[in-house]
């Protein structure tokens, strides 16, 4: 059954494409031929340890992959085509992979290491191969190191790629001992460390039991410390990773250990090797992680109980914390402005101190202040970007009385400094930092102004001067004017940006035309802050943001006639088209939003609906996600107007419908033809079968991503709503399949948050069809249509009340459907409705809600229940 591969194997990595090409295509024929003798040939591959490296690194790949996929129906497929081998190859190809593990070739040992997890990850939640963890631990301390080596990095492997609930507690303590063995100072050999320690890392999550016993966590405890002091660089840094996990996965178990933890990141911050470095700083950013969840949660109302969660482990160590932090910002390095994704010392102690500040607030100040004052005129550059990189690291927490008075003073020392400081990472930061002060200390939520009539001219004078530097630091300086714009959100028809507002514009569109503009995500930057500045402006600026419509149009126009382009130029050209699309559809919102200029905006809507149209010609996801966006707005500003650009529309909404693969597209295509409904409302009518169609697809097929399901069903009360009782053809299909995701949603209590947010999402988006389609038939004479569907909808509601863990958007929407379901039915429902818990204490509930919009449209369900039961 398996045959000799070796040659394909080379073959298909040769530099000679034809041969490249042929062996691909013959490798591919074998699987899809005879999958048992493919996959036990590439096994067999693997094993063989007179074969070449090169193609038994294939092997193992190919191997890997025909086992997982990261798409979830691919990786469900890839594991049922695994289990429907007979049994006799399956074990064959076990045994080859065991084999491989005292194979004595590192990369062969580790690419084995891997294919057994995923096997394991397939079979071990079917109690299936439940002889692996035992072989695999079963005289471990006998054998050779390199095989040891590969055991531990099997377990390693294995514990990421199954749950906990799927290894008994025994074999956990097993495996759990065999690693911090593993890991002891006395192992002699440094690639068993290593190997041990990593392997910890994947298995913390198995270790619960335990942490929770103090003599088996002290050890535990004890080696993971041990083993950030050894001589070997990458067993330190692997250690240091473990404690970081530590931090975050059994932060309540970790106050024994808290002081002898500071002292070894503090050692290693200042005196290891930047990897190891790194590390121990994001110990202390984890624990703030964890300290920021906790106080948010709790609000800071903690009573005298003694379970109180946080051990303000992170205001413990302040004093010595944040001198430690404060001298990493002396480490930057010559470019680091410059690289998009770099990351070092310096930059991981200023994220640091910014989770300190917003862990500790105004305990923080007093601890900087003194490195800022010190530092920031200093001739060194280092110096002044360190101490304005801590500025800006601490504005976010501490609050705003504790920061105005050093803000007021510091403001005119940050503009002066963006003009005239001659070194370009200092011009960096100082940019940055004025973003941030523009972001958590200016706008309607601050009682006193740090943007004054006095300084507004200044601050906008500096900003634009700077979209002229350099791009990293025009780039923050777009930033800056970002926060700016939105600060002045709710002011009312006097914003201090209006006279300002057309040289504002011409800086940014100008910064979008460099030569440069694509460095630094500078281009991005300015038509982010152009949105902002457009979307916050006031009426007294609207003739301006109609001028902007033709110069907007004019550069999409000139992205669609690109000659022939190199792929890069392509991916610009793209980018681009993405940006000026976006920038069209908050023009659109602006001016679409009053009478007057909407006006004078829609004899644009001709052109500009033919310009998006072009871009769906384009294959490119994002551009097409915002020409969608943009058509939503347009169709929600044109109203039944925009009728007349559906014939040529249509194809590409039903184009963006079947679009699985780049589920975002699908996603906000269904938005669009919500947008499109709403506007255009029984005219819809003609498109309904085709929409409903793929819409029932979508939602059939187990290849579309789970996030697109809850707009699907939030589409169905959008249609409904639009074409009343003509929706009467759709309800033998639509509601069984709102009944079954009901079902689904109504009992996951006990998921974990991730869980419980998409089960609230899909709630949210059936409770919406269901409010539409009550709507769209009220006073239709073919509501009774409906009545056989109110008990599963009552029991429904009732069942996600009981379940306590809906959100306020949920439980609005919830009260709505059972306002909907008694006023649109009347008295056909009123004695169901007093039988059912939500009409009562969830009502209640509901009645005396904080939110003003679950009150009011508590009230609304209270009279229409009167009227349904009265009758």
């Amino acid at each position: 059954m398996a045959l000799e591969v070796t040659q394909l194997l080379l073959n298909a990595q040769s530099i000679d494409g034809t041969v490249r090409k042929h062996a691909e295509e013959s490798l591919k024929q074998f699987q899809e031929q005879n999958l048992a003798g493919f996959l036990l040939s590439l096994a067999g591959e693997l094993a063989n340890d007179e074969k070449p490296i090169e193609s038994r690194k294939l092997a193992g790949l190919v191997l890997k992959n025909a086992l997982d996929a990261k798409e979830q129906h691919r990786k469900y497929e890839l594991a049922q085509r695994w289990l429907s081998l007979d049994t006799t190859t399956k074990s064959q190809i076990k045994t080859f992979l065991l084999k491989t593990l005292s194979s004595s070739v590192p990369d062969a040992r580790s690419t084995a290491s891997q294919v057994i997890a995923k096997v394991a990850g397939i079979e071990l939640p079917l109690k299936q191969w439940p002889e692996l963890i035992v072989s695999l631990l079963s005289n471990i301390h006998q054998l050779p190191a390199n095989v040891k080596q590969a055991t531990l990095e099997t377990l390693g492997y294995l514990c990421e790629e199954v749950s906990p609930d799927v290894v008994d507690q025994d074999h956990v303590n097993k495996i759990l001992t065999a690693v911090v063995q593993g890991m002891n100072a006395s192992e002699g050999n440094n690639d068993v460390r290593l190997a041990a320690t990593r392997a910890l890392y994947m298995a913390l999550g198995f270790a619960q039991a335990n942490f929770n016993n103090d003599m088996e966590r002290d050890y535990i405890m004890r080696v993971v410390c041990e083993a950030t002091l050894s001589p070997e660089v990458k067993i330190r840094q692997a250690a240091f990773e473990c404690l970081v996990s530590i931090a975050s996965t059994y932060y309540e178990k970790l106050a024994p250990y808290m002081q002898d933890i500071f002292n070894i990141t503090a050692k290693a911050v200042r005196e290891d090797e930047e990897s190891v470095a790194l590390q121990a700083i994001e110990f202390w950013s984890s624990i703030c992680d964890e300290e920021i969840d906790i106080l948010e949660e709790y609000g800071g109302d903690f009573t005298g109980d003694s379970d109180v969660p946080c051990f303000y482990f992170t205001k413990q160590a302040l004093p010595a914390l944040v001198p430690l932090l404060l001298e990493t910002l002396l480490k930057q390095e010559e470019d680091q402005d410059l690289d998009e994704g770099a990351w070092n010392i310096a930059m991981a102690g200023g994220t640091c101190l910014g989770l300190v500040a917003r862990t500790v607030g105004d305990d923080i100040v007093p601890l900087v202040m003194p490195f800022i004052e010190e530092n920031i005129s200093k001739p060194d550059w280092r110096q002044r970007e360190a101490a304005t990189y801590a500025f800006g690291s601490i504005l976010e927490g501490p609050s705003a009385d504790k920061l105005m008075t050093i803000v007021n003073a510091a403001l005119t020392f940050m503009l002066s400094a963006l003009t005239t400081d001659p070194n370009n990472h200092v011009k960096d930061t100082t940019a940055w930092t004025l973003g941030r002060i523009f972001e958590f200390l200016h706008g309607s939520v601050i009682d006193t102004p740090i943007i004054t009539q006095a300084n507004c001219q200044q601050i906008i004078t500096v900003l634009l001067q700077s979209m002229k530097d350099a791009p990293n630091v025009a780039e923050k300086a777009c930033g800056a004017l970002y926060f700016l714009a939105q600060g002045y959100e709710d002011v009312g028809p006097n914003s201090p940006l209006t006279p300002f507002f057309q040289e504002i514009v011409q800086s940014l569109l100008a910064a979008t035309h460099r030569e440069d503009a694509t460095e630094s995500r500078l281009r991005t930057a300015a038509y982010e802050a152009l949105n902002e500045v457009v979307r916050c402006s006031t009426d007294e600026t609207s003739t301006m943001v109609l001028q902007l419509v033709p110069i907007i149009m004019m550069e999409l126009h000139k992205t669609l006639e690109g000659e022939k382009l190199s792929s890069d130029e392509r991916e610009k050209q793209n980018e681009l088209q993405g940006l000026l699309c976006g920038c069209l559809q908050v023009i659109i919102q602006k001016l679409g939003s009053s009478e007057p200029t909407k006006y004078a905006f829609m004899q644009y809507a001709d052109q500009m609906m033919g310009l998006f149209l072009r871009v769906f010609g384009y294959r490119n996801a994002t551009a097409h996600e915002e020409a969608m966006l943009a058509i939503g707005a347009l169709a929600y500003a044109a109203g039944p107007d925009f009728a007349k650009y559906m014939p040529e529309l249509y194809k590409y909404l039903e184009l963006g419908l079947q679009n699985f693969e780049e589920y975002q597209v699908c996603a906000v295509t269904i938005g669009v033809v919500g947008d499109v409904c709403r506007a255009l409302e029984d005219k819809i009518l003609p498109y309904c079968d085709g929409i409903m169609t793929q819409l029932l697809k979508d939602l059939s097929s187990n290849q579309l991503h789970r996030s697109v399901k809850p707009p699907i069903f939030s589409c169905f009360g959008d249609i409904a709503l639009a074409i009343g009782e003509n929706f009467e053809k759709y309800l033998m299909y639509a509601m069984p399949m709102l009944q079954s995701a009901a079902e689904l949603s109504a009992h996951t209590s006990g998921a974990d948050d991730e869980m419980t947010e998409y089960t609230n999402s899909l709630r949210n988006g059936i409770l919406e069809a269901y409010s539409g389609i009550f709507q769209g038939f009220k006073n239709s004479p073919k509501t009774q249509l409906l009545i056989p569907y109110a008990p599963h909808i009552l029991q429904f509601l009732d069942s996600i009340y009981m379940e306590k863990d809906m959100d306020e958007l949920v439980m609005k929407t919830a009260i709505g459907v059972l306002g909907d379901l008694a006023d649109t039915l009347g008295s056909h429902v009123g004695a169901l409705i007093q039988q059912s818990v939500s009409s009562k204490e969830f009502l209640n509930e509901c009645l005396s809600s904080e939110d003003h919009m679950i009150k009011e449209a508590a009230e609304w369900a209270k009279h229409a229940i009167g009227r349904a039961i009265s009758v």
